[in-house]
């Protein structure tokens, strides 16, 4: 049984007016379209707009019964009085400045600050925000100690207290994850993997990340399914420039998927779907629309022919559990 019905999620960095200046009212209703379809599992995170993708979800999920839905925020950005220019991804969200800190009292003010931008008293999973090589260079082993000592301690006390019921680190690297797995005085639940579980990029993680998660035990949720949109048209790969050789990959792609009748979403979605560590994915829009698109694709009925091609093409790894394969 899947840990969060249906596996599909939404995440909600868009929210926190990620490239654009989202309006309320267009965040409120894509929340509500995500919820009227069937979406239960809703993640965020205090860098999302310094706090603003948490105040929506909070404001939405306030509505409703505390037990009728999962949800997720992240640890190790603190989010001050004093505000700042932004720049970057969040530019359009509030002004406040964010501090990275994985100490343990900054970790206690995470969770005490999310809380209330959340409006609620406990958190389903908690996971360590970006302590990873691609936020923190050659200084992420230096900040994995740090959060080692902090937020793993201080997430494990709170998980004995019920204040949440799981946590884990959110990254876009595998790195920190599989090493969080082998520490001995940390046991993390559940973890977010973005960009690295993809249809368009799996190789490393298929062989390291998800054999061990399935070996510990710990579940994996797909952030980034769509590698922030190069899949599926978009102008971003991994929340940078879409790099020749993957533009390129992408394009194989959308002509097979095209010659077969499948939408490249449905594609995404599923093959990262497919992995039996995968509690979810969690792709994020601030469209209605496209929320709609997201649930649909879920469901679409991908031909095994397919799937053939793209193993054929070596357009995916002969390793990885495909759709198909559960179906026989």
């Amino acid at each position: 049984m899947s840990l969060i019905k249906g596996k599909l999620g939404i995440g909600t960095a868009p929210l926190g007016n990620m490239f654009r200046d989202v309006p309320e009212d267009e965040a409120r209703q894509t929340l509500e379209t995500a919820w009227d379809l069937g979406v239960r599992y809703f993640d965020t995170a205090p860098l999302y707009g310094a706090g603003l993708a948490e105040m929506r979800v909070g404001e939405f999920l306030s509505r409703h019964n505390r037990d009728d839905y999962f949800l997720s925020t992240k640890v190790g950005r603190v989010i001050e009085d004093e505000t700042e220019v932004k720049e970057g991804m969040f530019q359009y969200g509030r002004k406040n400045k964010v501090t990275t800190d994985y100490s343990e009292d900054a970790i206690k003010r995470s969770v005490e600050q999310s809380l209330e931008r959340l409006k609620t008293d406990r958190l389903d999973f908690v996971y360590v925000h970006d302590v990873s090589p691609d936020y923190h260079g050659d200084d992420w082993v230096t900040q994995f100690d740090i959060a080692r000592k902090g937020a793993f301690r201080v997430l494990s006390r709170l998980r004995e207290e019920g204040v949440i019921a799981k946590w884990g680190l959110g990254v876009n690297r595998t790195e920190p994850i599989e090493l969080a797995m082998e520490l001995e005085e940390a046991h993390p639940d559940i973890s977010l993997q973005a960009t690295h579980y993809t249809l368009l990029n799996h190789d490393h993680a298929l062989l390291k990340l998800m054999p061990r998660a399935l070996e510990k035990d710990m579940k994996i949720v797909v952030g980034a399914p769509f590698n922030s949109g190069v899949l599926v048209g978009g102008s971003h790969f991994d929340y940078g420039d879409i790099p020749e050789e993957i533009a390129s990959k992408a394009n194989r792609i959308k002509q097979i998927a095209e010659k077969h009748g499948v939408s490249v979403k449905a594609a995404a979605l599923q093959f990262s779907m497919a992995h039996p560590a995968v509690a979810a994915v969690i792709p994020g829009s601030t469209r209605p629309e496209h929320i709609k698109e997201d649930v649909a694709a879920s469901k679409e009925d991908i031909p095994s022919d397919f799937w053939d091609e793209l193993r054929d093409q070596n357009l995916v790894s002969p390793l990885a559990p495909l759709p198909i394969d559960q179906k026989v």
